[in-house]
């Protein structure tokens, strides 16, 4: 008996003629009307009863289906709220990718640090499930993309109201349930055969029960009950092994799938011709695969008999395919053939509509974060589009999903796949020669190529694992391909982890938990510069003391601001305050003497450094808006710092920034400056700045609060902790001083303003001076002048190189002192040539061009060696070259046709080279 039976035990189970049974099969508890029924519903344990035979009274597309979800729910009191970008990373830091409706609200509202945007509230949320991603095609009901159609309510108990953004219970279990029944009998469901199945739900260090929707064999939803967090002291033990108790918030979380209940309506063999009708219809008809009226049946039936079968993964699919072979009369490697090609159709379907959300929703595909999930999906479907055949460009593709889906920004959409595309090209040139080298290798040592490689090799290179499968065969090695390889690959990127830094923060921060918050003056006027407080209290540190005032005009370091210094002084003593850390709502001074706790004191602004941090600061507003408006709207924030002589803005961005570019960022920031607009900040409710504004305030970082302070600089909104200046005017000039690809997919604007700006133009004009009198030319003539100068300058290169090879060519045939000797049938020019290496390299490639060995010393910087041997020859020019060098107290090596090497004592290179016959003789017989 499960420790949560009892929370299943529902009025509208009882008032509605529902028996509670134990499945005959799997053992499962379900709720059913029909009191015959000896199974869940679900298969293994039954079969799918909708293929062919649709669920519901009428067809719908997605559209429609949900259209009339959320119409059911706004009729029964809910209101619709749009959904949140597929970018969780947009309002939490905690993930990536948003997975399910709920994300949307973790973790401030489920918490209960801050309200829903509505409550009740019902929503069609695209999500995305990298780790289905390996599915996707084969079990005929996996997609990546999906909509989580849901609803949801928020509610506390009685006794703590007070202490949480929501009160008192808006509804729970027993009118989640007959939301559900009443909406399935709407849409034509034969509710006699509806089952719901007790699945206790577990995860993050919360649980609750939940129930599984199972209608015709298929799982249409699932009613999430959150209501208990994790306790070792807990009265109830779930099914991870871990004890739980109530919380004071407990939520419904439901989640609909929007692509299941649209197959229900049509009962189409697989979900993918449900949901992607058009498009499969058109890859099909690309890629030229057809199939006879028998094949037709035989895909068709194979379709439907997987449906019966309990399959989950990959795994399952090829376990299943000689069952579902030998059900439907077939050879099996028959059947393989005839579905495959259906199947990479239906992941290309499946993986554009993920990357138009991606894309659509801005994210800039890179080597990290999201922008890594949306270069390993493009990668992924571009190796399938070229497996199957289909010749349509891939961001056409993309294209025709981002446009069923309504994004506006379709041409950048395109542009960033195309963009990506030509980079994979090139990257995949380089890293073919990795697996040529490291299927040589493995190969030697009769082992396959280890999946940590094929891991690595993607990372790296990009590589999908079946070429590196061909490729290997090719030189003998074989590929161990885990089943789940993306899934793989998804997890190493898609996973947070508390960094040390973090960890100490968390640590000091318990010494001030007993403080109270600090009083942020800063907020109220940032110019001021004076203040009086109250020492607190004060902690001696190893090279200090921390501080704690009641009150501070002192900025902590934050947001990529760093802290304001100055002092604090008290009428015995002055501290200078070197440092400011927030821990908390405490704000903690680090200064080089003990002020004395309980002391009034005064506490000083470095006016100075204060008034270039409120420029730089307010300067990062106005240059990343200017960025967004020059290079599109897909340009977000990826980091910031701001220092007194100096900013940097990273930004997301595909392509390198032009210097076109550059100066029209710059024209167009000064222009804000010049027009002196106000710099305003307001506090508003966090629900009320994320529905006007979006998501693309939290540039800077995701404050948390019911209330969140946004700063307005001439069209750029943020939410900002940040000092500014009160008007853009006084931001002064801003200067564009370079710019920098630092990561594949993100570019870093570096800039001055005010009078950092003057400093960086006039150490610009004071380098342009001291050029052009070197020169001896006008400022102006600089750049021609030293275009000049370097064309005459590799010219010159150019010219001794070529003296060079004729110099070698004239040794070469004759012009040297070279001693020659008969190394069995080829003849061997043994010389000392007192030149740099450039012209030993010359030298004895001429020689072997004409056929000879050539062992060519110099001593002009310590003994040097060349070994150059022809293709004729036997002897190993590496071997050679490592004997001599040993004799001049070096090493050196090399391939056996040319090798070099040396070593510091030259006093012994003439010795080395009357010892080269013998070793060259040495060397042939080895």
């Amino acid at each position: 008996m499960s420790d949560l039976e009892e929370e299943y035990q529902l009025d509208y189970f009882d008032e509605n003629g529902f028996s509670r049974k134990e499945c005959s099969k799997c053992e499962a508890a379900f709720w059913t009307r029909d009191a015959s029924r000896t199974t869940c519903g679900e298969p293994p344990c039954d079969t799918y009863g909708f293929i062919d035979d649709p669920g519901f009274d009428e067809e719908y597309t997605v559209e429609e289906m949900r259209e009339a979800f959320l119409s059911f729910f706004e009729e029964h009191d809910h209101e619709r709220i749009d959904p949140y970008p597929v970018a969780a990373n947009r309002w939490r830091d905690d993930v990536l990718l948003t997975q399910a409706s709920i994300y949307d609200f973790q973790p401030l509202v489920t918490s209960g640090k801050t309200p829903p945007p509505a409550n009740p509230l019902t929503i069609s949320q695209p999500s995305i499930r990298m780790q289905d991603i390996d599915n996707v095609g084969k079990t005929g009901r996996h997609t990546m993309a999906f909509e989580m159609m849901a609803h949801h309510a928020f509610n506390t108990r009685e006794e703590t109201d007070d202490e949480y953004a929501y009160e008192g219970e808006v509804y729970w279990k027993n009118q989640t349930v007959e939301h559900c029944d009443t909406l399935l009998e709407e849409m034509g469901a034969d509710i006699e055969d509806v089952t719901y199945i007790e699945d206790p739900w577990v995860g993050g260090g919360n649980a609750g029960p939940a129930i599984e929707v199972i209608y015709r064999g298929l799982e249409l939803a699932t009613l999430v009950f959150m209501s208990m967090e994790q306790d070792a002291d807990g009265e109830y033990l779930l099914k991870d092994g871990n004890r739980y108790s109530k919380m004071d918030t407990y939520i419904v979380d439901t989640g609909y799938g929007l692509e299941r209940w649209t197959w229900m309506s049509q009962g189409t063999p697989t979900v993918y011709e449900a949901i992607y009708p058009e498009m499969i219809s058109f890859l099909r008809d690309n890629a030229g695969i057809e199939y006879t009226d028998e094949e037709e049946g035989i895909i068709h039936n194979a379709a439907r008999l997987s449906g019966n079968l309990d399959i989950d993964d990959v795994d399952d699919v090829e376990a299943a395919r000689g069952d579902i072979a030998d059900e439907l009369g077939v050879d099996v490697e028959r059947l393989r053939t005839l579905l495959e090609p259906l199947e990479d159709i239906y992941a290309i379907a499946d993986h554009c509509r993920t990357l138009a959300y991606m894309l659509g929703d801005e994210i800039v595909p890179s080597n990290v974060g999201t922008g890594y999930l949306a270069r390993m999906v493009l990668r992924r479907t571009k190796r399938l589009v070229d497996t199957v055949g289909v010749d349509a460009p891939l961001d056409e593709l993309v294209d025709m999903q981002a446009e069923r889906l309504g994004y506006e920004n379709r041409e950048t959409v395109r542009d960033v796949v195309r963009t990506e595309v030509t980079r994979y090209k090139d990257t995949l040139e380089r890293g073919s020669r990795r697996v040529e080298q490291l299927a040589e290798e493995y190969a030697s040592e009769g082992e396959p190529i280890p999946e940590d490689e094929l891991v690595e090799l993607y990372d790296s290179h990009g590589i999908q694992p079946d070429m590196v499968e061909e490729i290997a065969g090719q030189h003998g090695a074989t590929v161990d391909i885990p089943d789940d390889f993306y899934s793989l690959v998804a997890q190493r990127h898609d996973e947070g982890t508390e960094s040390a830094d973090e960890t100490a923060t968390e640590q000091e921060s318990e010494a001030y938990a007993e403080l109270p918050a600090t009083d942020r003056l800063y907020y109220e006027d940032q110019s001021r510069l004076k203040f009086e407080a109250m020492v607190l209290d004060v902690f001696e540190q190893e090279d200090g003391y921390n501080v704690v005032l009641d009150q501070t005009m002192f900025y902590p370091e934050g947001g990529g601001q760093p802290a304001d210094h100055g002092t604090i002084s008290t009428d015995e003593a002055t501290a200078e305050v070197v440092d400011v850390q927030r821990f908390g709502d405490v704000i903690v001074h680090r200064t080089d003497s003990n002020p004395g706790k309980g002391e009034f004191a005064r506490g000083q602004v470095d006016g100075n450094r204060r008034r270039q941090h409120m420029r730089h600061h307010t300067a990062t507003h106005i240059v990343g808006h200017a960025a967004r408006t020059v290079l599109g709207e897909h340009i977000r924030q990826a980091g910031a710092q701001k220092s007194t002589d100096s900013a940097r803005l990273d930004v997301s961005h595909y392509e390198s920034v032009t210097e076109e570019e550059i100066a029209e960022i710059e024209r167009r920031a000064n222009d804000i400056v010049m027009k002196n607009a106000a710099v305003d900040q307001e506090w508003l409710d966090r629900n009320e700045a994320e529905s006007e504004f979006g998501f693309d305030i939290y540039q800077g970082g995701i404050p948390e609060g019911e209330q969140i302070r946004l700063i307005h600089a001439s069209g750029d909104i943020q939410a900002c902790g940040g000092t500014h200046v009160s008007r853009t005017g006084e931001v002064g000039a801003i200067k564009l001083l370079a710019t920098e690809r630092i990561q594949d997919g993100v570019v870093r604007l570096t800039f001055a303003a005010g009078e950092a700006a003057i400093e960086a133009t006039q150490q610009t004009e004071a380098l342009l001076s001291k050029t052009a009198d070197l020169f001896d030319v006008s400022h102006e003539a600089v750049p021609e002048t030293a275009e000049r100068f370097f064309t005459e300058w590799k010219d010159r290169g150019k010219r001794i190189e070529e003296l060079k090879e004729e110099l070698a060519t004239v040794r070469a045939s004759g012009g040297g002192d070279g001693k020659e000797v008969d190394i069995a049938d080829t003849t061997a020019i043994i010389q000392r040539l007192d030149g740099d290496m450039d012209e030993l390299r010359a030298t004895a490639n001429a020689l072997v061009d004409d056929g000879s060995i050539a062992v060519i010393g110099s001593g002009e910087d310590g003994a040097q060696f060349v070994v150059a041997v022809p293709e004729t020859s036997q002897v190993d020019a590496g071997h050679v070259v490592g004997e001599l060098a040993q004799r001049v107290g070096g090493g050196g090596g090399g391939p056996a046709d040319f090798a070099q090497g040396g070593g510091p004592e030259t006093d012994k290179l003439e010795d080395a080279l009357d010892a080269a016959p013998d070793i060259l003789r040495q060397a042939l017989d080895a």
